[in-house]
């Protein structure tokens, strides 16, 4: 029997949510889809994930149409690697997508393992899986998004200057909090906290739970009338002429997509990220965020649970997600990795997670330029997202000539990157088992 090919192409899938960015709008989804098979572009349709894995709810297949799965099942141990097949069977432990954001996702987290069993035990018709979902987003063009709670004298800021949003937190709660945390206290990130101020870190804590929990939980009624005095007042101080991401901006531009919803108020609670091309942030299962504008290369331990608590008509679980959260806090600069180079290689660049599902190596290369990986003890996944190249694996020379071509590499193979005429940028999302690396 001959060994598998170390390298094949894939098919991946699409997905159409109400929030991803329309074809006409430069969805990179669409962009990158266009050379699929049976795949019709439609300018007026929102393209909003593509799908690289092994996930049921949306698999990628082998060019014969074949399941990624059932060509890894076919020889688990040479594509995956003894190690990886040895500790997650026949699957990729990483989900590996393409998000093209037009507006607003729901405010929402994702479960920490323990919780995803509990969740999908319980509930499995929402909770589709047992798995926890950390993930990393990495900017393919100019992104924000709600990212994990502000600096707590931030938030004691916008309660003392923002009248509507103090009144949707009631003043007992807005009392307390600002008594605890006064708008010029000096706030270190929790975590740069020290152990000798853990005392003082679980009493923010519990205030800012308990405020997340008021706003989260507030009656229809009452987001509503608020929202509505806090809309009208912006746009008779002049809102609708300020700047791309101000304050204002954001609180018209969420109001427009999700009128009197309660997410809009988390503007005053959450941190808003800016990533450039090439930036990226890291969340943790159990942190609060919302993708709000941009295309990302996204990567997450293989899970599709979504707690979602505003900013959706989808399904909102509060009392799950104001429970679930660590409630930690700090600048948005605290959510920020620091990738570096990958290993000898002169033109990739490694983004390393806390976490042991997956990595993602970023390979950017001017015109005639080579870049060589080396082995990797473990399965990749590479989506080529600029120009055309080869990509050469155990004499094996495959040359990509679309945005959005996508590959299966197997475990243990050294991989030659090249450009030809033009720039070549490709993601390349793996696993390898600790201290294998």
């Amino acid at each position: 029997m001959s060994s598998p090919s170390p390298i094949v192409e894939l098919i991946p899938q699409v997905q159409s949510y109400d929030w991803g960015k329309l074809g006409k709008d430069g969805s990179k989804v669409a962009e990158y889809s266009k050379h699929l098979p049976n795949f019709h572009y439609d300018p007026e349709k929102p393209y909003a994930e593509l799908w690289m894995g092994t996930h049921s709810s949306l698999p990628s297949k082998l060019i014969d149409g074949k399941l990624l799965s059932d060509h890894l099942a076919s020889d688990p141990a040479q594509l995956l690697g003894k190690q990886i097949s040895n500790q997650y069977g026949s699957h990729l432990p990483f989900l590996f997508k393409v998000l093209a954001i037009g507006k607003a996702l729901s405010i929402q987290a994702h479960p920490d393992r323990q919780l995803a069993i509990k969740l999908h035990k319980e509930r499995p018709d929402v909770y589709k899986d047992d798995n926890h979902k950390p993930e990393m987003a990495i900017a393919i063009t100019p992104f924000s998004g709600f990212c994990g709670f502000r600096p707590l004298n931030q938030i004691s800021q916008y309660l003392e200057k923002v009248p509507e949003f103090a009144t949707v937190i009631g003043q007992e709660t807005s009392s307390r909090f600002l008594e605890a945390i006064p708008s010029d206290a000096s706030m270190p990130s929790i975590i740069s906290s020290t152990s000798t101020d853990q005392t003082d870190v679980k009493n923010y804590q519990a205030v800012l739970k308990e405020l997340f929990g008021k706003l989260m939980n507030a009656s229809s009624e009452l987001v509503t009338e608020q929202v509505r005095k806090l809309i009208k007042r912006i746009e008779a101080e002049g809102g609708r002429d300020k700047p791309f991401g101000t304050d204002e901006e954001l609180l018209l531009r969420l109001n427009d997509q999700f009128p009197d919803d309660v997410g809009i108020f988390c503007t005053f609670v959450l941190n808003v990220v800016r990533l450039e091309p090439g930036q990226a942030a890291f969340l943790q299962a159990d942190e609060p965020h919302a993708y709000l504008t941009g295309d990302i290369v996204e990567c997450m331990a293989s899970s599709d649970n979504v707690v979602r608590a505003g900013l959706t008509p989808k399904l909102r679980d509060v009392p799950t997600l104001t429970e679930m959260l660590t409630y930690s806090y700090g600048p948005s600069a605290s959510q920020l990795m620091k990738p570096n180079l990958f290993k000898s290689c002169k033109h990739s660049t490694l983004y390393d997670p806390p976490i042991e599902e997956f990595s993602v190596l970023l390979t950017k290369l001017s015109p005639g330029e080579q870049d060589q990986h080396p082995p990797i003890n473990g399965p990749s996944i590479l989506i080529v997202t600029q120009g055309s190249g080869t990509i050469a694996i155990e004499g094996q020379e495959i040359s990509s000539k679309h945005e959005g071509q996508v590959y299966f590499i197997a475990a243990g193979m050294p991989v030659q990157i090249s450009a030809q005429q033009s720039s070549f940028v490709c993601y390349r999302a793996f696993v390898e088992i600790a201290g294998q690396a």
